[in-house]
């Protein structure tokens, strides 16, 4: 698991470089013919982990309801993300990480409800998750590096 949380350190470095680059406007704008833009993409690789790791393992989420909503697959951004809400999502970006490699190392994951994603990956266990989740991070990360040629 080593390399997993390797690459998935080195995708949310990458997705830090964006919220640090970009201004605010250029995080919240959608370009024509997008249907989410650069923050909606970061928000939502942070409440799908949360989902494939921790909600199929049936252990509480450590984000929000709110934020869930917000992020969940087959959302939009309705509105203008605030400057305080991308700090949050910032932060949340690498606590997570070091959370879920610290749960992962104490065995906090006993049980996994199997799932299948949109894609037709069959998840059958927590490693599936997280691996998993790897690929889901780099699948936003190329649709963000479109949205940026637009803004």
């Amino acid at each position: 698991m080593e390399s997993t949380f390797k690459i998935w350190e080195t995708n949310r470095n990458i997705y830090k470089t964006f919220l640090e680059n970009y201004s605010l406007a250029q995080l919240n704008k959608i370009p024509i013919g997008f249907s989410n833009n650069l923050v909606w993409n970061i928000g939502h690789i942070i409440v799908a982990q949360q989902g494939l790791v921790y909600r199929l393992s049936e252990l509480p989420m450590y984000i929000s309801t709110e934020m869930v909503d917000t992020y969940k697959n087959g959302s939009k951004p309705t509105g203008t993300t605030s400057q305080v809400e991308v700090d949050e999502l910032k932060a949340l970006l690498f606590d997570l990480l070091e959370k879920t490699k610290a749960d992962f190392t104490n065995n906090k994951f006993i049980t996994y409800n199997e799932f299948t994603t949109n894609t037709g990956f069959h998840l059958a266990s927590t490693k599936d998750a997280i691996e998993f989740n790897n690929y889901h991070e780099g699948l936003h990360l190329g649709f963000m590096m479109n949205i940026r040629k637009f803004i």
